[in-house]
């Protein structure tokens, strides 16, 4: 069990799942790197906001925002909000992501990460008649009102059944 598992067990027993969601974001030195913030988090963990002010930590050679900043700012959320929505019989990992810059960013950017039940129910259908899947997310870096778009991430996540993800991982290691 990772130090941010433990933290989360731990810090479960005093608040929800949203709040910890948030604090947790948002206070872990890794997150707080990217220089983003998590604004919002809804009660059943479907949706996401986050900011991304621009400021001397994140300008970039050009006066914008350092592209690391914006890609490190979308990386784990898609992920961990699966892992929190579908509970512990699912493993879920990052394969892999791609950015594509729209246009230099040069004021705040902003995020929403969003899954709806629909899309939840079809993942846990998937899974249980594959054992195994990967989903395709795209994340959008905007402005404010949300006519800009400065980047867009294309997440793919892996979802498998835990016990039988635990099986083919000991089938391998025995050749």
């Amino acid at each position: 069990m990772s130090f941010y598992q433990k933290a989360t067990a731990f810090g479960l027993k005093f608040t929800s799942q949203s709040k910890l969601f948030k604090f947790g974001f948002n206070f872990s030195p890794m997150y707080r790197r990217s220089t983003a913030r998590i604004k919002h988090v809804s009660e059943d963990l479907l949706h996401v906001d986050i900011k991304l002010p621009i400021s001397w930590k994140n300008r970039n050679y050009m006066n914008s925002i350092f592209g690391g900043s914006m890609f490190s700012a979308t990386d784990p959320i898609s992920m961990i909000q699966l892992v929190y929505i579908l509970g512990s019989d699912y493993i879920v990992w990052d394969r892999s992501a791609e950015i594509v810059f729209k246009k230099p960013a040069k004021e705040d950017l902003y995020a929403d990460f969003d899954f709806n039940k629909a899309e939840v129910d079809q993942i846990i259908k998937d899974v249980e008649q594959k054992n195994e899947i990967d989903i395709q997310k795209k994340i959008f870096l905007t402005n404010r009102s949300k006519d800009t778009v400065y980047a867009e991430i294309t997440k793919t996540l892996f979802i498998a059944d835990k016990t039988y993800f635990k099986e083919k991982k000991k089938k391998r290691n025995r050749n």
